[in-house]
């Protein structure tokens, strides 16, 4: 009896409070640059797909700061930033080591600060592949995402 007065609040609490959900856990992230589309995977299976835009100069991998490319390859989520200038965003892993010592053996910076986030606090998103080189989606999608996917998912930038 004692074990069901504490066990029966407790399970009204993590169901109002959303912590029991019938949603998959995403295990991945997959993006495709030339279709224009995101989707996150729960053990190979696609649980959501997005539409999305990517850096100004949207074909070819990100190879040095400014150059306006979204990554190509595999990283992951290092961090999530509730405090995005672009709502909310989701930090990916660009660059690893092999990007930076590509960019270093030029001379030149591999760049940073790459992230899949919401829309611009101005119009700029108004216009197809608008960002520096992040992915962004619609800020009720981000809100979604960033609920779901957790910081050391692993995300695939296809060309």
């Amino acid at each position: 009896m004692t074990l069901y007065k504490w066990f029966a609040p407790m399970a009204l609490v993590f169901i109002l409070g959303g912590c029991w959900t019938s949603e998959k856990p995403i295990t991945g992230i997959l993006v495709e640059k030339s279709e224009r589309k995101m989707y996150l995977v729960s053990n190979n299976k696609v649980a959501a797909s997005y539409d999305i835009d990517l850096g100004k100069e949207p074909v070819g991998h990100k190879q040095f700061e400014g150059d306006m490319k979204t990554p190509e390859g595999t990283y992951y989520v290092d961090r999530k930033n509730p405090r995005s200038q672009f709502y909310l965003s989701l930090g990916i892993s660009y660059p690893n080591p092999q990007d930076r010592a590509f960019a270093k053996a030029r001379g030149k910076s591999a760049g940073g600060d790459i992230f899949i986030h919401g829309e611009s606090p101005t119009d700029e998103d108004e216009v197809p592949d608008w960002t520096a080189g992040c992915i962004a989606v619609s800020n009720e999608e981000i809100k979604e995402i960033f609920m779901r996917v957790k910081t050391g998912t692993p995300i695939t930038i296809n060309p």
